[in-house]
């Protein structure tokens, strides 16, 4: 696809930004590379909370249940108690075994393997149509679990893209996260997800952004600088 002007001026960005958070973070870690199903359960526990208790709650469902045929078929009470510490257990035990009865009922499994045999917006499509899946979870399947082009967007990168002007300033969340996997090189997308989201947790705060520490300080459009 041919970018216009505007958008080869903020790929270029992007691509710079990439470069200074690289030297300044180094490579990032993900959690756990974990298969693809397994990856969907996770993030959906690590909605509205940290990763210590989504951490926590991955593990007892773990140890509590031997397949993922048995969370899908436990008792929706004893399964919402095994992930308590995740939070919203009410909604996020129902999701999950929602998502897992969709999967059995699409393919006669549970795996998701077989969205690799599809197009990224066709594997979002089907990911995004199950309870309690949203673009920014189907996007952390599709790269971190699939190998797949798709670049996760959550608050932080959201808000952060903004500022430094990495997509357009009106532009919705669930936009952006097509637009920065149109002008973006997808080799760097897992990369840049960990590492934008680090920005905005460790300098570009949503009430007092620490710019004058900033390692993209120079490339930013944020009109609001806190230099003091």
């Amino acid at each position: 696809m041919k970018l216009k002007k505007e958008d080869r001026r903020r790929a270029e960005k992007l691509a710079a930004v990439h470069a200074r958070l690289l030297e300044a973070f180094g490579e990032p870690q993900w959690h756990e590379y974990l298969p693809a199903v397994d990856e969907l359960v996770c993030t959906i526990l690590s909605q509205n909370t940290n990763d210590i208790n989504r951490d926590k709650a991955f593990r007892e469902l773990k140890e509590t249940y031997r397949s993922w045929e048995e969370v899908r078929d436990a008792d929706p009470k004893e399964l919402q108690e095994v992930i308590r510490i995740a939070g919203l257990a009410a909604q996020k035990g129902p999701n999950i075994q929602s998502a897992l009865q969709a999967i059995s009922e699409q393919r006669g499994e549970i795996s998701l393997d077989w969205l690799r045999e599809k197009s990224v917006d066709e594997a979002r499509d089907w990911l995004v149509s199950l309870k309690g899946v949203g673009p920014k979870t189907a996007a952390i399947v599709l790269v971190f679990a699939l190998d797949m082009p798709a670049f996760p967007v959550d608050t932080h990168i959201y808000r952060v893209s903004g500022r430094i002007g990495l997509r357009p300033p009106k532009l919705n969340v669930e936009k952006t996260h097509q637009y920065l996997e149109m002008i973006g090189e997808p080799t760097t997308f897992k990369d840049l997800h960990l590492n934008i989201i680090s920005l905005g947790r460790s300098y570009c705060q949503a009430r007092k952004p620490k710019c004058q520490h900033c390692p993209v300080l120079e490339l930013c459009d944020f009109t609001e600088k806190v230099l003091e």
